[in-house]
């Protein structure tokens, strides 16, 4: 097993270990894993390697709703790594890998990552807010991503855009029923969000329910607009400072190349909860950041952030009709309103 080189370092084809076993090592002692911040059902497990503390992630489409949800029947994770795009992120921010593995099954191919145990390091589970100056570094290298890819082309497989506005569309529940999965997200608040959208927004659902069965014309406007590779789960579990700064972003299941303010908008809405700043700030603040970074936004920010405002709603809508108190309805009202925005660029 060989150390990760730091992200920064020229780009080249990283070895994938034929097995778990080659990968960790005869001699690291395993132990299963439960992650209190996790949702899709991946299987993880603490390693211990030389004194040294690792977290591998499992990825196969038999444990994880997720990969299926998104058709990852590739590794993603392992994609970025094998073809050395990890190496290409720019030094602000540490993706904690340090090698990956096949790991074949009777079920069908599938992988693992591991990475350094960085939990330590990691946002504190909860709504506690995020302090600002944390979360305007976030923004800023959430930015400075963006702009190390920009115009990248997807030579990978990496989630396309129109299948990204659908991950949580009806048919999610139904597939996970046929398949017998009981996590309540997929066959449970997903469902019973969408029933209740209708009648929470309904002009935001007059506009929302179709792109959830044919996402085209959304994902045609938005492919007008500048491109770059996001990370796809800007969410506070994923996120976390080092000591020196750098932003740990980990979980790197649904990457793709799209537009950047993807990823802004699915922290704004995500994030609500924790944010230390309005939306309308943190999202000036992500593009005062591109600015910094040698981005032009003046001749497309308005048309794509507004496409995925309204795709954010597209997504989440169903989140943001689950809750029953004020403050949720307040939530709702506010991206039903920027939906209808965002409509008038389709």
């Amino acid at each position: 097993m060989s150390p990760n080189p730091g992200v920064g370092s020229q780009p080249d084809v990283r070895p994938v270990a034929s097995s778990v076993a080659e990968l960790v090592g005869p001699d690291a002692v395993r132990e299963p894993l439960e992650a209190a911040d996790g949702k899709t059902g991946a299987r993880l497990e603490r390693v211990l390697v030389d004194g040294q503390r690792y977290v591998l992630k499992y990825l196969h489409v038999r444990d994880d709703w997720s990969m299926r949800a998104t058709g990852d029947l590739a590794c993603r994770p392992i994609a970025l790594w094998r073809e050395g795009w990890l190496d290409q992120l720019p030094d602000c921010l540490d993706h904690a890998m340090v090698g990956a593995a096949w790991d074949d099954r009777p079920q069908g191919r599938g992988g693992a990552i591991l990475m350094r145990d960085v939990g330590g390091w990691l946002l504190p589970e909860g709504d506690h807010e995020i302090p600002l100056e944390q979360h305007l570094r976030f923004v800023d290298h959430t930015a400075q991503l963006h702009a190390a890819f920009w115009g990248r082309r997807d030579t990978l497989g990496l989630l396309t855009l129109p299948h990204r506005l659908v991950i949580f569309g009806p048919q999610l529940a139904e597939c996970e029923r046929a398949l017998g999965g009981s996590d309540p997200v997929p066959t449970r608040f997903v469902p019973e969000g969408w029933a209740r959208f209708g009648d929470r927004a309904p002009r935001a659902a007059e506009l929302v329910l179709p792109l959830l069965d044919d996402p085209t014309p959304l994902a045609a406007a938005l492919a007008t607009t500048p491109q770059t590779l996001v990370h796809g789960d800007l969410k506070a579990g994923n996120l976390g400072s080092d000591a020196d700064g750098r932003t740990i972003l980990l979980d790197w299941a649904v990457p793709g190349v799209a537009p950047p303010c993807i990823d802004i908008a699915w922290y704004v809405c995500l994030n609500r909860a924790r944010l230390p700043q309005s939306k309308e700030d943190a999202l000036v603040a992500y593009r005062d950041a591109l600015e910094r970074h040698g981005i032009d936004t003046g001749p497309w920010w308005e048309r794509q952030l507004s496409l995925c405002l309204l795709a954010m709603l597209v997504l989440f809508g169903w989140e943001k009709a689950l809750g029953d108190d004020d403050d949720a309805a307040t939530e709702l009202a506010w991206w039903q309103a920027r939906a209808l925005e965002g409509a008038r660029w389709l």
